[in-house]
């Protein structure tokens, strides 16, 4: 698309309001650290000892109800899923903890950096039980509209807590 402009200070100005719209956008849904962490604190939650809380009703609270959680480009799972995927590891590990180190805040979406760890009393991905601990690194980034998650893009350090667990 090509644009013309005679040198009007009307044309100026239209110029700006076109650059700028978007960004104002952008600005008017951008959230503070502190609304970002009550935005995801639902989220989090439910990553907390999930065996013992109703996880249904955490992911109604925060996650809309065609929320997708990405942990490559193009693979996901949605609310429902993923709710299975955490009772799953609330039953397999318990004492499960994701404990939030940062959060940072960039328009309508929020990065996490935080710390997973727990024991697990069962086979985790092929390893047996022998009462070892994991902690390891994660990262999320939570996209944000009518005030509900959207998407989450997540990137975990499974192969660090198959090493820790594995240990001799």
């Amino acid at each position: 698309m090509m644009f013309s402009l005679k040198s009007t200070s009307l044309g100026a100005a239209a110029l700006v309001v076109a650059t700028l719209a978007p960004l104002s956008a952008a600005w008017a849904q951008s959230l503070s650290v502190e609304q970002a962490r009550q935005q995801i604190a639902p989220f989090y939650d439910m990553l907390n000892q999930p065996a013992t809380k109703d996880l249904k009703a955490l992911a109604e609270k925060a996650l809309s109800p065609d929320w997708k959680s990405y942990h490559n480009e193009s693979e996901f799972k949605g609310r429902e899923a993923f709710v299975g995927q955490v009772t799953g590891f609330g039953k397999l590990i318990p004492d499960l903890k994701w404990d939030i180190k940062d959060v940072m805040v960039d328009g309508n979406r929020i990065i996490v950096r935080s710390e997973a760890s727990g024991t697990p009393v069962g086979p985790f991905f092929g390893v047996q039980p022998t009462g070892k601990s994991f902690r390891i690194m994660t990262i999320d980034i939570h996209t944000i509209q009518g005030g509900k998650a959207v998407t989450a893009h997540h990137v975990e350090d499974w192969a660090g807590a198959l090493r820790q667990l594995q240990a001799k």
